[in-house]
């Protein structure tokens, strides 16, 4: 949808609004505060966007969907501390002993700051994607445009002409990111409904195989404009047996696993399992309006695509989302299992790091 005849559509919108009490982001920049917010399909788009882009919240905009994160979002997630309990959500720097994609191996080294045995610093050498991580807007472009998130171009994020403002990691930092957290837990439910694949292999799990699992949960995945549970700002956690299974497999079977060769394209020997990427997936994607995304495994979507098309491509570029991967969900399950309540609050701080491309996940969930 253009710019152009909007005007009559607007006052249609307020007139709707002040009978039912609500705000439609219906004008460009949108109102984080809004409660209503519009599908795929009707979002207005901004010329300067590749086709079907979210670039909704001004041109100066580098936290995406962390917009939706407001402070009365946040007061209502909280609400969802009960116990005290927490759960961290991230594997160690160490794992996986060998990163997929062809990521540096993680290194520590002690530093003795005396020859006197009393004070010591630590020295890391790693790559932030090698494990638990956030990919941020850096991280990939939409690629037929060679745009990332908000006009942000290559030439922005390395080189003579570097910007480290456009899209940095930092931005993040300085935001936060706090919310309700909402664990999906497909390995789970494969393991009790004789669901039988290997994670480390490519294998796609639909949109409805996500709603069927959420249903033994008790919970309603459709949109709560749609009447369902998910409410605007939620961060979506999904299971899908990466942690699970490489604490099972021997270190030689897991280094095998990570060093299949990489290439761009459905040919990539990297195979992982993953949420399928098709239209279905991607309107429930948008329309939910998660403020971020995250899953257990290498890949959030199932890698390679089959696709002319990544679902990071979405999630990153078009839609400004954060997307987690390699989150360590084992614990979280166990936790949700257990107290029979999939919700909980959950914390993230992002690396503060000026132009960084990506973070760990320094995250905590909070029963």
């Amino acid at each position: 949808m253009s710019n152009k005849g909007t005007g009559t559509q607007s006052r249609l919108t307020k007139i709707s609004d002040s009978l039912t009490i609500s705000k439609t982001a219906s004008v460009l920049p949108w109102d984080p505060n809004s409660t209503v917010f519009p599908s795929r399909k009707d979002v207005i788009r901004r010329e300067d966007a590749p086709e079907g882009a979210d670039w909704v919240w001004g041109k100066d905009d580098y936290i995406g969907r962390l917009n939706l994160l407001t402070p009365s979002r946040v007061t209502a997630a909280a609400k969802e501390i009960k116990s005290g309990e927490i759960v961290p959500l991230n594997l160690p720097l160490d794992v996986p002993k060998v990163p997929g994609f062809g990521r540096e191996v993680f290194e520590h080294t002690i530093k003795p700051l005396s020859d006197q045995g009393v004070a010591y610093d630590d020295l890391y050498k790693l790559n932030t994607q090698s494990g638990t991580q956030w990919d941020g807007f850096r991280h990939l472009a939409h690629i037929p445009s060679k745009t990332f998130y908000n006009g942000t171009k290559a030439v922005d994020i390395d080189g003579p002409e570097a910007n480290p403002h456009k899209c940095g990691i930092h931005h993040w930092a300085e935001h936060g990111i706090a919310g309700r957290g909402i664990l999906i837990d497909y390995w789970g439910y494969a393991q009790k409904h004789g669901i039988v694949y290997d994670p480390f292999k490519h294998h796609e799990i639909s949109l409805a195989e996500l709603k069927a699992c959420a249903d033994t949960q008790g919970i309603d995945i459709r949109p709560a404009s749609q009447g369902g549970d998910i409410a605007i700002g939620d961060l979506l956690f999904i299971r899908t047996g990466f942690v699970s299974a490489y604490h099972t497999r021997t270190p030689s079977v897991r280094t095998a696993a990570a060093l299949r060769p990489h290439t761009i394209g459905k040919d990539d020997q990297q195979r992982w399992a993953g949420v399928k990427q098709d239209d279905a997936m991607i309107d429930w994607l948008h329309d939910c309006y998660f403020s971020a995304v995250a899953g257990d495994a290498p890949a959030f979507e199932a890698w390679p695509s089959q696709k002319d098309y990544m679902l990071h491509e979405y999630i990153l570029a078009m839609w400004g989302m954060p997307l987690g991967e390699m989150f360590d969900l084992e614990n979280l399950a166990k936790t949700c299992l257990e107290k029979g309540r999939w919700m909980f609050f959950v914390t993230s701080s992002p690396d503060h790091v000026n132009g960084g491309v990506s973070s760990h996940g320094n995250a905590l969930a909070v029963f």
